[in-house]
């Protein structure tokens, strides 16, 4: 089932606009999420804000956004003053420059989005602009204030859909320099490349999304089942990889570790 958009406004491409929608394409919805209990009753345990000088609770209507500008020195901003300077970018996707697709590297890609047309006539537009941007081989590059702050955004074609996916700021990526310079451009042994090879192939398999499965929430489930019905579970052993001892050729380790790969002739 499609979950309610967190998000709607315009698409807007020079005169041709249309309502849209957005829904992130991530949820973290399913993971196990803890409470925080008080030991000896069980009741849950509640965060409150308090008075920093008084120690005394403060009410939810009391709360108020405060700029510091010296020590013990504060700002106040009501709701209604920092509504005042929203950016227009708050509810219009407006496309202000197309780039080859493959020009942006995913190290800027941040997070997906799903973008559909809000009703039926908003349809048309959203294909045309859509099958375009595919014909074309580019991506769409707006501005769209997210999650509290105006972030650059990239538009791309998927299916029959457009995917809007919030790109990283400049400063946000380190530079690969100071990581990757230090590297020589030493030629690779043509064996040594052979063998690595082979084995790539030996574990080549189709892409599935069961190879994301996350062992841990599923022992955590079998744990939260066990101790609901009243039974102790047993601890999951954990055993770190032991480090190898010495030091082995390279090429000896890949003749090993291809003979292991291989599945083993059936004894008669």
């Amino acid at each position: 089932m499609a979950q309610r958009p967190f998000w709607t406004g315009y698409l807007k491409l020079s005169l041709v606009t249309c309502p849209v929608a957005l829904t992130p394409a991530h949820t973290a919805s399913e993971k196990v999420r803890f409470h925080t209990l008080n030991r000896k009753t069980g009741d849950r345990v509640e965060s409150r804000y308090v008075d920093a000088k008084t120690g005394k609770a403060v009410r939810e209507d009391d709360l108020v956004k405060g700029y510091e500008r010296g020590e013990d020195d504060y700002v106040a901003l009501e709701d209604e003053e920092l509504e005042a300077v929203a950016l227009e970018t708050t509810r219009t996707i407006d496309i202000e420059k197309f780039v080859p697709k493959d020009s942006i590297e995913w190290i800027w890609y941040d997070r997906p989005h799903y973008l559909t047309p809000n009703d039926k006539i908003a349809e048309e537009a959203y294909s045309v602009i859509r099958d375009a941007m595919a014909a074309t081989k580019t991506v769409g590059i707006s501005r769209l204030v997210l999650y509290r702050r105006e972030r650059a955004v990239m538009l791309q074609p998927r299916g029959r859909g457009i995917m809007l996916w919030t790109l990283r700021y400049g400063d946000e990526v380190r530079d690969e320099g100071p990581y990757f310079g230090a590297l020589k451009p030493e030629k690779v042994d043509p064996k040594l490349l052979g063998l690595i090879s082979t084995l790539i192939e030996e574990r080549k398999a189709s892409w599935s999304v069961s190879m994301l499965a996350d062992p841990v929430q599923q022992n955590l489930r079998k744990i939260i089942a066990a101790k609901g019905k009243g039974a102790k579970p047993a601890r999951a052993k954990v055993h770190a990889p032991e480090p190898p001892s010495n030091v082995i050729n390279i090429m000896d380790a890949l003749k090993r570790s291809l003979e292991n790969e291989r599945p083993r002739p059936k004894r008669r």
